[in-house]
């Protein structure tokens, strides 16, 4: 398959790759969901879902490469993400490995559009068109599901970090009804001033622990009690909005019922 690439220039990847390693938890699940997870040779240790992915060896971090496991296992494609990990694809193209790059997304429209492009990439269309098709359906019925509460969302990724204009989540959020009180941020990703969010008198608190934490609900009220904060609480198994493979949608439909449980308890 012949392309051209916005930042790459030209690219002559295989028509139908046989032996792929991802390097992006969001590539790898999709690649599950196309039902293409046979042909997936290697991960990183943070592509973990769904639980086939554990049996493949682990290539990398998120931006750290074992060279000589990724020279074994000979791979024909190598799926990679863009921001962080945007060095790292840089390095490979450098030194002439066959990797694709699977942007960001800044809505989940977009994340429908990286499955369609992957779809296209791997020679099975029609199986992209059909999930994207089942994904948008469902994505389109939690339209204003919920009140105008005004909400802040906080990931715990060694620090508080919250969302702003052009995000993904904040724009699944605005799809739910909800108002993220720092929606006119401009910048997509952030670490908030925690005083800055009081004035901002939301009400209602989303928090996302790191994965694979034991007693997140306990950690979440130890925070809000350190920072004197009584708003409704709502949180997160982890990894779960910050994750954006098709998975997303799951956990966005999954958000609504303990956001109304959450908001009906505090009347």
């Amino acid at each position: 398959m012949k392309l051209v690439h916005d930042w790459l220039g030209p690219l002559e990847l295989p028509d139908e790759a046989r032996r792929i390693v991802s390097l992006a938890p969001n590539v790898t699940e999709t690649l599950f969901a196309l039902g293409l997870g046979a042909r997936v040779v290697g991960r990183s240790a943070f592509c973990y879902r769904p639980a086939g992915t554990l049996a493949r060896p682990v290539v990398s971090s998120y931006t750290r490469l074992r060279w000589e496991l990724l020279d074994s296992l000979k791979p024909d494609l190598v799926l990679i993400s863009t921001g962080v990990q945007r060095d790292l694809l840089q390095e490979l193209h450098r030194l002439g490995y066959p990797v694709f790059p699977v942007p960001l997304p800044h809505s989940p429209y977009g994340i429908l559009e990286n499955i369609v492009l992957l779809g296209a990439l791997l020679g099975v269309t029609e199986q992209a068109t059909q999930l994207t098709a089942q994904l948008s359906r469902r994505y389109g019925a939690l339209y204003q599901a919920l009140p105008p509460y005004r909400v802040y969302l906080e990931f715990d990724l060694g620090g508080p970090i919250t969302v702003g204009r052009g995000s993904y989540v904040g724009e699944a959020l605005r799809h739910l009804g909800l108002q993220n009180i720092f929606a006119m941020h401009p910048q997509g990703y952030f670490a908030p001033d925690l005083a800055e969010v009081t004035e901002r008198e939301p009400e209602l608190v989303i928090y996302e622990p790191k994965p694979h934490r034991s007693h997140r609900h306990e950690k979440a009220r130890r925070l809000m009690l350190e920072r004197n904060w009584s708003y409704p609480l709502v949180v997160t198994g982890g990894d779960e909005l910050a994750h954006y493979g098709p998975g997303f949608f799951d956990y966005l439909e999954a958000l609504v019922g303990p956001i109304r449980t959450s908001m009906a308890d505090s009347r």
